[in-house]
């Protein structure tokens, strides 16, 4: 212990011993102890690699935990009671905030369609980066097959859908029922993953009907027996459910939210309006996946939302061959549902340069989407401050080498 106090003292006394140093020579030195060469962005994910697989929400020994219980309790003939929404049943105080995610998202849409009409996105044409504002950036970060030797971005204008990707999930007419299997997968309409879950979290859209229990399925021996009949009477093959339907819709359900007129042309109220759909989408959403089952593949980007994933064999992941194309399906995260794209936050204060790439350690990031509403004037979330990095004062370029 003796060793590691006299370390930090020497530590501490060289930098006293820098900073007064400094002062003789005539620094200024006010913006010398807010830096560190160590980055404090710690909220930012870790990027994964091709080979690594995302770290699941429960620990691969705790599943393991859980199915052998299972698989004691099927050896059993006894019943389980099954608590909604496993039962089939929808669970009533969520049905509301099923409407509000819905709600939430059209307005996020039609928010972030005008304010891509003010203010630039670029993303890279070869390695697909993103950047809110202009000019774009001059950090080389490009390190993909075919980028340039000096890693330069090639930027390109972008649109909605770098802001806010989409994220597509089979719809289920019965989440309960078997899964969608490889030989359907181009007769089963895809839509966003998070109207999927408003969908079997209660909110009903016509095009897309799905099934609605009035009594209870029951789990005997690990088998889901249903007593209510297979189509209620008031349902129609052959008019209400098309089974061929990705093929010849009538609409989309992005088309109809992007409609959506705003008469207001102040750009501030329209970003506030926009930060608070997305943080009540995104709580919202939150919400919905503790009760309702999300799963995502462990290594490419397939979602599907219900207890079980599909069987397509679709995937083209690392070590996907082992698995004959079948998706590494494990519990999803809000995350998966609506992905962050991270970019660059630029400051009020700073001026209107390009980022250069020897001072990136120094920059914060955040959500693109949670920038482009920064950049447009809404305030910002306090828990988005690590990730800015405010606290932080960016040197000029020839102060960084009195930096500690």
């Amino acid at each position: 212990m003796l060793p590691r106090h006299v370390q930090t003292i020497g530590s501490l006394l060289e930098r006293v011993m820098q900073v007064h140093v400094a002062q003789l020579r005539g620094i200024n030195t006010h913006f010398c102890l807010w830096y560190s060469s160590v980055s404090t962005c710690n909220e930012l994910p870790r990027k994964l690699n091709k080979y690594e697989r995302k770290p699941p929400v429960t620990s691969f020994n705790e599943l393991k935990r859980q199915a052998r219980l299972e698989r004691k309790e099927r050896q059993k003939v006894h019943e389980n009671k099954l608590q909604p929404p496993e039962n089939g049943l929808l669970v009533e105080h969520l049905i509301p905030i099923a409407h509000e995610v819905y709600a939430a998202r059209c307005e996020l849409i039609s928010t972030v369609s005008r304010l891509v009409n003010y203010i630039a996105i670029y993303t890279c044409s070869l390695c697909g980066e993103v950047h809110v504002g202009h000019p774009p950036h001059q950090i080389r970060t490009c390190d993909v097959r075919g980028s340039p030797s000096s890693k330069e971005h090639s930027w390109v204008k972008g649109g909605v859908e770098h802001v806010l990707p989409l994220v597509e999930s089979f719809h289920l007419y019965d989440r309960i029922g078997r899964a969608v299997s490889h030989n359907e997968m181009l007769e089963v309409d895809r839509i966003p993953a998070i109207v999927e879950l408003c969908i079997q979290a209660g909110f009903d859209i016509p095009e897309y009907p799905t099934r609605r229990r009035s009594f209870p399925v029951y789990c005997v021996a690990g088998r889901i027996i249903d007593f209510e009949k297979r189509f209620p009477k008031e349902i129609s093959l052959g008019e209400d459910i098309e089974a061929h339907g990705f093929w010849f819709k009538k609409k989309r359900v992005d088309v109809n939210t992007n409609s959506m007129a705003m008469q207001s042309d102040d750009i501030q109220a329209i970003a506030v309006r926009g930060m608070k759909a997305w943080e009540k989408m995104h709580g919202g959403a939150s919400k919905l996946m503790e009760k309702y089952a999300v799963q995502t593949c462990g290594y490419c980007p397939e979602v599907q939302v219900g207890p079980k994933g599909h069987r397509g064999r679709n995937c083209q992941a690392f070590k996907h061959q082992m698995r004959d194309g079948q998706h590494a399906w494990q519990e999803a995260r809000i995350d998966d549902l609506a992905p962050p794209v991270y970019v660059f936050h630029i400051r009020d204060d700073q001026p209107r340069k390009p980022l250069v790439n020897e001072l990136k350690k120094y920059y914060g990031m955040l959500p693109a989407v949670v920038e482009l509403f920064a950049q447009a004037g809404a305030p910002v979330d306090k828990s988005y401050a690590c990730m800015m990095r405010e606290d932080v004062v960016i040197p000029q370029m020839d102060e960084e080498k009195w930096v500690v």
